[in-house]
């Protein structure tokens, strides 16, 4: 009777643990050294390391993105579908008097193929432009897609050239946005950047005046634009000022051979003072006709055409 409590109280069969305790025992090889460890601080340094080498800042994609914007009224609508501006929407007024302006403005609609047509009563067309003579036509254009300031100088070495990059320092005018970037596109330049605040974006008006060259030609955006400049230059790249008042003209400049940042103030109050004192060198263009200064499109165009005569 006791042998058989004895019995009773044994536990039954153990179930294996199929070898993996076994197995966990194992090493698992010499550890790897830092550098080759992804996350860790001197991995992190030797890329680092790695992308000076090569000349070149780490590309980072995305400076943002602009509002939607309205393009209000026939004319206005009209051309800015037959200067290429980009739209996703073509809103028209129910039982509009279908002149040859909106025919027209619907015919560039359509053979452009990706913009939608919608039908709208006015009262809404109202509603959306905020009570705009909008004459029974109203244009969606869609956000811009900014670049980020670092993408300009690595789409130049990707390309085996030197930076050539245009920023624009208390330009607020669109129309010259658009035209410095006709002329960074003609002089075979990389890019504009634009402070995010107190400047033009690219506006429908922007892309009007670029003949089409936005869409070659990338805008950053940014976020501080003395302290994107100091990034350039610890990059390698020299600043350039342009101010009526600078040291030199700007037919001495050798460094315009070089990687280069082309920095172009306000008509009227020029380079502001930080700015101003962040860049390598503050040139002039020579006026012998007196002028007291160039708008923004127009100097950089100068300066442009001087860079690109140096590197050809």
């Amino acid at each position: 009777m006791a042998n058989n409590r004895r019995m009773s109280g044994k536990k039954g069969a153990q179930v294996g643990s199929g070898g993996q305790r076994r197995r966990g025992l194992e090493g698992k090889g010499p550890t790897p050294p830092a550098e080759a460890r992804k996350g860790h601080a001197k991995q992190r340094a030797a890329a680092a390391k790695v992308r000076r080498a090569q000349g070149r800042p780490q590309q980072r994609k995305g400076g943002g993105r602009s509002t939607s914007e309205l393009v209000v009224g026939r004319n206005p609508v009209f051309e800015a579908l037959r200067d290429g501006v980009p739209a996703t929407m073509l809103y028209v007024q129910q039982f509009i008097d279908n002149d040859e302006r909106v025919r027209e403005a619907l015919q560039l609609a359509a053979e452009r193929g990706n913009i939608h047509l919608m039908e709208a009563p006015r009262p809404e067309l109202d509603r959306m432009t905020n009570g705009l003579n909008h004459q029974g036509l109203v244009l969606q254009v869609p956000p811009y897609e900014y670049a980020h300031p670092e993408d300009l100088p690595a789409g130049a070495y990707d390309k085996g050239e030197d930076p050539l990059i245009v920023a624009l320092d208390g330009v607020t005018d669109p129309r010259n946005l658009g035209a410095v970037v006709r002329s960074v596109s003609a002089f075979g330049g990389h890019g504009v950047v634009v402070p995010e605040r107190r400047s033009a974006g690219m506006s429908a008006g922007a892309w009007k005046s670029s003949a089409g060259a936005a869409a070659r030609t990338p805008v950053a955006r940014a976020t501080n634009l003395t302290r994107t400049l100091e990034q350039y230059k610890k990059a390698g790249i020299t600043v350039v000022g342009l101010a009526a008042d600078g040291e030199a003209e700007v037919g001495d400049l050798a460094e315009l051979s070089g990687p280069v940042v082309i920095v172009v103030g306000s008509e009227g109050k020029g380079l502001s003072r930080l700015v101003g004192e962040t860049c390598d060198h503050r040139v002039r263009i020579p006026m012998p006709g007196g002028a007291e200064s160039l708008n923004a499109g127009v100097a950089a165009g100068v300066v442009l055409y001087e860079a690109s005569r140096r590197r050809s």
